[in-house]
């Protein structure tokens, strides 16, 4: 009797963590590799955004705004010419019409945590920017579980706290490479604006999520790309006016602004495809290792100290972004409200996925549905 307790309560903890019928065969599959292959291109990607940026902070060109504005016009380009020459409900107009304030919301969320982090580096640390620069994923877990209905088990806490610490050991290897941190001139305000560009990055990703998965990635980029043209466009006028003009064009500083907005662009454009394969949560777990790679970049281009951390970092930080993608986040949210202000929409959804199928992350398939059949029967 005491051992079939034992076995009960053993049960129990397995169906809380997610473990409950899986094995390394169902964890390590083709689908967790190319999640990892396709997180890591973002990663190269940030990297490559960040060496432009401090080429462009050596040649003494400091115009955030400018920059961004580029890759908004680029999507402006794009993907709202597409929605523009779409015909029936899901066009550009009817779009406007019936959820115009929505997108500015979050187009204006996206800008301005862009701002904010660029803005940050000037008051305070990056050790202090790489620390808390993290806070976005609780605040996105958080956002997640009470709008989109995300659940997640302690097996995703966990491979969050991991990744945590691998961000902890590249951290500590930048003091101990007595790495230059930057200005300190203000650094609560710097830390403030970290937390608060965290904070709006938390608002546009789940924004970003909940469009993805419920109507599309092209109507997502395509209202970025006006809203963030319209939006930082305003911006650059007022604030960088002076700073855009004091510009030395030449073709070395031409190209790093090419070489920004088209990473950039391609960021965008990518990573609603991850999204919609993984969830926003998981992403940005993924872009933990984007600082290791410019740390990389670093070594060669600007003369950064090695240090071994740097790799244990990367380890670190891939093994929990692989346990927190091994078991499947569920959805608490009634499937017919993803679509309630498209009847056609919820149809299609309904025809598409049972209800008791509502997994969102990689583990869309029979063995999600156990799990959550095991811990309705305890």
């Amino acid at each position: 009797m005491e051992g079939h307790e034992e076995e009960r309560v053993c049960g129990k903890w397995r169906v809380a963590c997610g473990l409950n019928s899986y094995n390394l065969r169902d964890v390590f599959t083709w689908h967790l590799l190319k999640t990892i292959i396709m997180g890591q291109v973002l990663s190269l990607l940030i990297c490559g955004t960040a060496v432009s940026c401090q080429y462009l902070a050596d040649a003494k060109v400091e115009t955030p705004m400018l920059q961004s504005f580029l890759n908004y016009v680029l999507l402006l380009l794009v993907y709202t010419t597409i929605l523009g020459t779409r015909k029936g409900d899901r066009n550009l107009l009817q779009i406007l019409k019936t959820k115009w304030w929505k997108y500015l919301v979050m187009g204006l969320a996206d800008v301005e945590a862009n701002y904010a982090v660029v803005k940050a580096y000037q008051f305070t640390t990056l050790t202090s920017i790489q620390l808390l620069d993290c806070f976005v994923i609780p605040v996105l877990m958080v956002l997640s579980w009470f709008f989109l209905k995300t659940r997640y088990r302690l097996l995703h806490f966990v491979a969050v706290t991991v990744c945590l610490l691998g961000v902890g050991a590249m951290v500590g290897a930048d003091i101990l490479a007595e790495r230059d941190q930057g200005s300190t001139s203000h650094v609560m305000l710097g830390d403030g604006l970290v937390l608060l560009s965290a904070a709006l990055y938390a608002v546009s990703n789940v924004c970003q999520e909940h469009t993805v998965k419920n109507l599309s990635r092209v109507e997502f980029l395509g209202m970025m790309g006006l809203f963030g043209t319209l939006i930082s466009g305003i911006q650059l006028a007022v604030l960088e006016t002076r700073a855009v003009a004091a510009i030395t064009w030449n073709c070395h500083i031409s190209m790093l602004f090419a070489v920004y907005a088209l990473c950039m662009f391609v960021l965008y454009s990518f990573m609603p495809v991850v999204v919609e394969m993984t969830s926003a949560t998981a992403v940005n777990l993924s872009l933990l290792t984007a600082d290791l790679f410019s740390l990389f970049c670093g070594i060669f281009l600007f003369h950064y100290t090695f240090s071994p951390l740097y790799i244990i970092s990367f380890v670190v930080i891939t093994v929990g972004f692989v346990m927190f993608n091994a078991l499947p986040s569920y959805s608490a949210l009634p499937e017919s409200s993803s679509s309630e202000d498209d009847p056609a929409e919820a149809f299609a959804d309904v025809t598409a996925e049972s209800p008791s199928d509502c997994l969102l992350s990689a583990g869309k398939d029979s063995q999600g549905v156990e799990t959550l059949t095991a811990v309705a029967a305890l």
